[in-house]
């Protein structure tokens, strides 16, 4: 929820809000008051009195949020009919609110409304407001209405949803602690495992330099004999012999009148040689030769990009790589060669699909104890990734009992669900558009894969869905549309472009990146004209379309279609970021070989 959100709500009577929050906190960009309410920074000594709404915070950085004693000195200067604002800046699920409640109370204050907030550094927020009397106000709902007060019957609602509601609380926050806990262990056992694999791997490349060491020392020692045996052979009396008959032959009127004289030559030199070894034995001695003992090292020509898409060595059904296929890189080991895929290619992760080990395939029947030749190929394979330090995951998409030889196998990770569906293989028309937005959303191929790429700490294929908005506000009131549109999409941009990035504070502070300059998302949606009624499903729609469709631009056709390729979008809506800045007018992308994809629009829900 926004702050807007919770506040707004109860302005009613309110003529002036007072920001005595910490001084590390600009909440001015998060409010955008209504016309008639003003803000003022509280100096410290003021009351609060009736008509006016104090905004307090309370959090773990004194220096940002302000501290415990803060909150509870801007409690008593508090007045009846007063209202406040308390800001949570904790993270995790539950605030602790108990820390101020007494304060509240003996300050007469009754809480009306506490929601979560969607911010980056405030977590949770509660309205309350002094009572006039004694007599408690009517609590609110989740939309901020009041509720029909019943007196006394509202009070034993109230009473007892309390107590139910802290015994529900007591067993979510033990669960809490224990995924925590649990959380900590796995990331720690993770460490340890990536630590032995890196020296593991370091070990072997040493090992594997001193072999090639001693093969090119080895390759060298040969050449020079080689060498040495060519110069002899070259030198040699019976090769100049040999030579110079063959010579003599091929021409004899010119080479056999000078031979007798070349032959005498010939001789004379070999008797020169015989005297040559003492003077060579006597420089030797002199000055040994000593022999090339440098390393040098084999160069292969490749390439080296960073590695942005998860790569996986996986026992896989033939549709599961297949649909893995078009997020990631699927390298499919055989039980004869599987070590060495893993050595060659190097996975994020080493995937064993249950289904894989059921039904039709290579590995079938691996892990149910009838093939017990494919249970130790498997287990040479996990061998070989524990050694390279590469997770290896089972994917339980199955009943264990249909492999119970699996559980036997040391896994990193166990993954306890379908392997998702990719939106291609659904139909729009038949699903309808409420099963592709749930399909997107948390069923889907990708979905699935970025859950294993976050246990493994591998590149997130999600990472394909981040939009970038282009926006150009010209006042406050196009500031506060341009960041409820954004905020309110059920798809929320990654980034949002601006020229000029003052007063959007509340867009950074709930994770949304505001930048200028050219975008860097994949994907680009134009939000120039801010008057335009964008429905919160925009982004959700468009994006579910791209996925089922593949396509590069997305929009509202001329004709009205409806999820259907076009030649020409009568306003693209949804851009690939590379298409975008190569500059081309949208009319000739369908000429250039870009797919262009119709999404018929929808009403604002």
């Amino acid at each position: 929820m926004r702050l807007t959100d919770l506040l707004h709500p109860h302005l009613d009577g309110v003529t002036t809000v007072v920001d005595a929050a910490g001084r590390g906190l600009r909440l001015a960009p998060y409010l955008h008051l209504p016309d008639g309410v003003r803000l003022l920074h509280d100096d410290g000594e003021r009351p609060v009195q009736q008509g006016e709404l104090v905004l307090l915070s309370y959090g773990p950085d004194p220096a940002l949020h302000g501290t415990e004693e803060d909150c509870l000195a801007v409690l008593e200067r508090i007045q009846p009919g007063g209202r406040g604002l308390l800001l949570f800046g904790h993270p995790g699920p539950e605030p602790p609110y108990h820390r101020l409640l007494d304060g509240l109370v003996a300050q007469r204050c009754q809480v009306l409304r506490a929601a979560p907030l969607d911010y980056v550094h405030l977590r949770a927020g509660a309205v309350f407001t002094r009572l006039t009397t004694d007599e408690l106000l009517p609590p609110h709902d989740w939309f901020g209405h009041a509720v029909p007060s019943d007196g006394f019957t509202t009070m034993l609602r109230m009473t007892g949803e309390y107590v139910l509601a802290d015994l529900v609380s007591r067993s979510l926050r033990a669960r809490h602690l224990d995924l925590e806990r649990r959380a900590e262990e796995a990331e720690r056992a993770r460490d340890d495992v990536r630590e032995d694999g890196l020296a593991d791997r370091l070990a072997a490349t040493v090992r594997e330099k001193e072999q090639l060491a001693s093969a090119l020392r080895g390759a060298r020692s040969r050449v020079e004999v080689l060498q040495a045996r060519v110069a002899m052979l070259e030198g040699s009396t019976s090769l100049k012999v040999g030579r110079a008959l063959v010579s003599a032959a091929r021409s004899p009127r010119h080479r056999v009148p000078g031979l007798p004289r070349e032959l005498y030559g010939l001789w004379r030199g070999r008797a020169a040689k015989k005297a040559a070894p003492a003077s060579r034995s006597a420089a030797a001695q002199a000055a040994p030769v000593t022999a090339d003992e440098r390393l040098h090292l084999v160069h292969r020509a490749f390439s080296s990009a960073p590695r942005d898409r998860l790569v996986i060595a996986g026992v896989l059904t033939d549709r599961t790589a297949e649909d893995f296929a078009a997020d990631a890189v699927v390298n499919r080991p055989l039980p004869h060669d599987g070590a060495l895929l893993v050595r060659r290619t190097d996975p994020d992760a080493v995937v064993v699909q249950l289904s894989a080990c059921t039904g039709d395939g290579p590995w079938s029947l691996a892990g149910t104890g009838m093939a017990p030749d494919l249970d130790r190929r498997l287990a040479e394979l996990l061998t070989e990734a524990r050694a390279t330090g590469r997770a290896a995951v089972l994917w339980r998409d199955a009943p264990p009992s249909a492999a119970p030889g699996l559980a036997q196998l040391a896994w990193d990770a166990v993954l306890d669900a379908d392997t998702g569906v990719r939106l291609s293989r659904l139909d729009p028309a038949g699903d309808g558009r409420e099963r592709l937005r749930e399909a997107f959303q948390w069923d889907s191929t990708r979905v699935r894969l970025a859950e294993l790429a976050r246990l493994v700490g591998a590149p997130d294929p999600l990472d394909g869905r981040r939009v970038a908005v282009l926006a150009a506000p010209r006042d406050r009131h196009d500031v506060a549309r341009l960041v409820a549109q954004v905020l309110g999409q059920q798809h929320r941009p990654a980034e949002v472009v601006v020229p000029d990035p003052a007063g959007l504070d509340e867009l950074d502070a709930a994770g949304v990146a505001v930048r200028t300059g050219p975008p860097t998302a994949v994907w680009v949606a134009d939000w120039t004209d801010l008057a335009e009624d964008r429905a919160d499903t925009l982004l959700l729609d468009l994006m579910c379309a791209q996925e089922y469709s593949g396509a590069d631009a997305l929009g509202h056709a001329a004709a009205g279609e409806d999820y259907t390729f076009v030649p020409a979008l009568r306003r693209p809506l949804l851009v690939r970021r590379s298409l975008h800045l190569a500059g081309a007018p949208p009319e000739s992308w369908c000429a250039r070989g870009h797919r262009l994809f119709a999404v018929r629009g929808k009403e604002p829900s």
